[in-house]
């Protein structure tokens, strides 16, 4: 499932997912993807998503389109490919979502029944985890429970708590290891924010709302 992030001056103002179809994008509000600025024009750019490919067009010939620096009409994306309107960068990555690896520890039945009845009553948007270096790099972990726990025991571990006021992120077990955006993490329970980078066992983790 393709991903776009969306940067202007190295700073992300916007990520998300779409589904197999056609994305547009451009400065007018009917596009699926909104670029509020004077250098993008109304109708910009389309992306055709497909299972195999996925393919970039020009729309307008006085708003050029630029794919890693050259200037084109139409291409296929790759993953990390930049896409540049305007003044603002558009990053393409292709996310594969996979389960959590399972905890060595068990849990009781009933602590599953209640991690079942917490998500019955959280009506907060759905969280994932990127991967963003490594072998599994684009791939995506999904936050399904009320509680995941990410980590290797002896090396650093951290729980993610869905609440109803959000999703926060707390060390269980701190190896020197762990941050977050390049801050040290403590075992204080931290509100997590879209576009929040983890990194736990020098894997590095961005978190963001589906």
């Amino acid at each position: 499932m393709p991903k776009l992030t969306v940067f202007f001056k190295d700073k992300v103002i916007h990520s998300g997912l779409f589904e197999n179809g056609i994305v547009h994008i451009g400065r007018d509000e009917t596009n699926d993807l909104i670029i509020d600025s004077m250098a993008i024009a109304p109708a910009h750019a389309v992306i055709i998503i497909r299972d195999d490919a996925c393919t970039v067009k020009q729309l307008n010939d006085e708003f050029p389109l630029i794919i890693n620096g050259k200037k084109t009409k139409a291409c296929n994306l790759n993953d990390n490919d930049t896409i540049s309107i305007g003044k603002h960068d558009i990053v393409f990555n292709t996310v594969k979502f996979i389960a959590p690896e399972a905890s060595n520890n068990p849990i009781d039945e009933d602590v599953k029944l209640l991690n079942q009845e917490i998500d019955n009553e959280l009506q907060i948007p759905a969280a994932n985890l990127q991967i963003m270096n490594g072998s599994n790099i684009g791939k995506v972990l999904q936050l399904k429970k009320s509680m995941t726990r990410l980590g290797h025991d002896g090396n650093g571990v951290i729980a993610i708590l869905k609440r109803k006021e959000g999703y926060f992120v707390s060390v269980l077990e701190n190896a020197g290891t762990i941050t977050i955006n390049n801050e040290p993490l403590n075992d204080k329970p931290l509100k997590l924010n879209m576009n929040d980078v983890l990194v736990v066992n020098n894997t590095s983790l961005q978190f963001f709302l589906n």
